[in-house]
């Protein structure tokens, strides 16, 4: 008997035939990825290719059911692939133990895939992956569990709304001044490690970050001036970094100058513990003979001399790491910086120490790496059989994607109650103000050596596409070119470091009939010496950007369509879309970033003066995504 005679009979000969034809990616191979992989498998899916970066830890296992003991620190997605391969040897599985943000994973193989299925615990690669898909035009079922809820969702361009079409809620927040001098809990001192002393000496100052505003009242000036100072006095030390003393100045910079500063505010202290400051040729004595493996046991609280050692080992593997991405960052790219990330071994050991060596001082109780993990990842417990059942879903809404039968594909939510537990809603058509999928996505075939940045404004953007003057060109974090900066015209495309599969961003700034925002996907061709050095394809039509709704006063619409003159809460001087304009006198563009003028932040409807982090408000469990 056929292997797939009862999976024919029911999905019928036209389905199955695609299905085994068929060659889809997935992105995760975690709680939900090994549900949905086994699923993929015995549907009897062609050709199965697994995207994932991270390794198998022993917590992975209770509901990971494609990995074992043995397993543990070994590739997710190599071991995936050798597990389920089993199930149907019929079944082709490619695996690749990488980011799926690397420059391999491009829009030209994106677009190898007729599918394209989003298993992933975080939100930044969700939208990464939501992006590509819709440059490639390639349908997305996304999909996510938070313990016993579940939601799987068809993304489709031009024909639903894409996963950044709708906000996403905001999480509880605590006060930046609790956070940074008067600790009371060991989340406190996380976040504290997390989105402070990480931010400021390896990624991005708070006096940068969208989410934090110090604004000042009566109550709080004072602290809040004093904050400042540190957060400039950390700005100084980072300058040295790469040097013997770095992980010493970090050091008595916050466990020792700053704590000496809180104890001399004695009003502070009348009903609460003064922290104790910490010195740092001490605990180097007390430490003689802790080795770095002490950073592997994840179950065990570590002593104040084990934190020291870990976070002087941290501190300079951090460093190490910068200190090659900045001397290999290409020219006009963005300031290199390092984003925490729970799965990473370097940041993760950085935020744990940090936060334990800070709640000893405080008198706090120090916690385990596993349980900081957990909750500076934002975890909650994962329910397997939400996974399973979320899996099972993303291959029913695969199956009418495959069937070319959109209008039937639903928007499905689990739900933890005695009556319905699964419930769908239709697909809601494309947000035209999205950020995301509101703009026109298109390939620019370019001979990088010879095209300059002056052909693609006058030839295709002015000529061809029938531009105005006032327009943008941006690629990352940098303004290539707007009407005040056109030093880089007669640069070529290499010399911009805009090499195949980068993206580049066209923002027409025209009052009236404005076109929207054209992503363009650069494709490397060499083009005869006499044709043109960049094309564009002729189809191509840019749509005008869509009336805003009128704005409301008290509820009312305004008067004749007129728009209030008050700046809108979030709107900043500095900064365009959150690009950086650069210099010619910059060196690699890479410190003194000019902030372009009027950007609107996503955070605006934030509570501004505060520090961020997820929680539950019925029981104040910190919320947590499955990886």
């Amino acid at each position: 008997m056929a292997r797939d005679k009862f999976a024919r009979q029911s999905l019928g000969g036209t389905l199955q035939q695609r299905i085994k034809e068929a060659r889809v990616l997935m992105v995760g191979a975690g709680g939900i990825g090994c549900e949905l992989l086994k699923n993929l498998v015995l549907t009897g899916f062609g050709e199965i290719h697994i995207v994932d970066l991270d390794t198998i830890d022993l917590s992975n296992l209770n509901r990971q059911f494609l990995f074992r003991n043995e397993h543990i620190k070994k590739s997710k997605a190599l071991v995936a692939k050798e597990s389920a391969g089993q199930f149907n040897p019929n079944v082709n599985i490619v695996a690749y133990h990488d980011n799926i943000k690397d420059d391999q994973f491009n829009v030209a193989w994106f677009q190898r895939f007729g599918l394209v299925f989003n298993a992933l615990d975080n939100l930044d690669a969700r939208r990464h992956v939501n992006k590509m898909c819709l440059a490639a035009n390639v349908p997305l079922v996304e999909s996510g569990t938070t313990g016993f809820n579940g939601q799987v969702q068809v993304i489709k361009k031009g024909e639903t709304e894409c996963y950044d079409c709708t906000p996403k809620d905001a999480p509880k927040s605590f006060p930046v001044c609790t956070i940074r001098s008067t600790p009371s809990q060991p989340i406190h001192c996380i976040v504290w490690a997390k989105s402070y002393l990480f931010a400021e000496m390896f990624g991005t100052s708070e006096d940068d970050a969208p989410e934090l505003d110090h604004s000042e009242d009566a109550d709080n000036a004072t602290e809040v001036a004093n904050l400042r100072k540190e957060a400039q006095a950390l700005k100084r030390i980072r300058e040295s970094m790469g040097s013997q003393d770095f992980p010493r100045l970090v050091f008595d910079k916050v466990y020792k100058e700053d704590i000496e500063r809180l104890r001399s505010m004695e009003d502070m202290w009348k009903t609460k513990r003064a922290p104790e400051a910490l010195d740092y040729d001490a605990l180097m004595q007390a430490s003689l003979g802790v080795g770095p493996a002490i950073a592997q046991h994840d179950q065990t609280v570590w002593s104040v001399a084990e934190n020291f050692a870990v976070f002087v080992d941290s501190v300079k593997r951090l460093s190490t790491r910068l200190e090659e991405t900045r001397a290999n960052a290409q020219v006009g790219n963005a300031v290199p910086i390092l984003s925490f990330d729970k799965d990473d071994v370097d940041t993760l050991d950085f935020v744990v120490a940090s936060a334990n060596l800070r709640s000893h001082m405080f008198g706090i109780e120090m916690r385990s790496k596993f349980d900081i993990k957990q909750m500076a990842g934002n975890i909650i417990p994962a329910i397997a059989t939400t996974n399973a059942m979320t899996a099972s879903l993303c291959v029913l809404q695969a199956f009418k994607v495959m069937r070319d039968q959109l209008d039937k594909a639903k928007m499905v939510f689990l739900t933890r109650g005695t009556e319905r537990v699964i419930s769908s809603e239709a697909l809601r058509p494309p947000n035209p103000h999205c950020a995301t999928c509101g703009v026109a996505y298109a390939t620019l075939h370019v001979d990088t050596k010879r095209a300059k940045l002056s052909d693609l404004v006058d030839h295709i953007l002015k000529e061809k596409l029938a531009y105005g003057q006032d327009f943008s060109i941006k690629h990352n974090a940098d303004i290539l070119y707007d009407v005040d900066e056109d030093i880089h015209l007669n640069k070529t495309f290499a010399e911009l470091s805009l090499k195949g599969d980068a993206f580049i961003t066209i923002s027409d700034d025209a009052e009236a009939d404005a076109k929207v925002d054209v992503v363009f996907s650069i494709i490397e061709q060499d083009f005869t010496e006499n044709a043109e050095p960049l094309r564009v394809p002729d189809e191509l039509k840019i749509a005008t950007k869509p009336k805003m709704p009128a704005p409301e006063i008290n509820g009312r619409a305004t008067i004749n369509g007129t728009v209030p003159t008050a700046i809108p809460n979030g709107l900043t001087n500095g900064t365009t879309n959150g690009t950086t304009k650069r210099k010619a006198s910059d060196a690699g563009f890479e410190d003194d970033l000019i902030r372009k003028k009027g950007k609107v932040m996503e955070e605006s409807q934030n509570n501004s003066d505060h520090i961020v982090i997820a929680d539950d408000p019925k029981d104040g469990a910190i919320l947590i995504d499955d990886d």
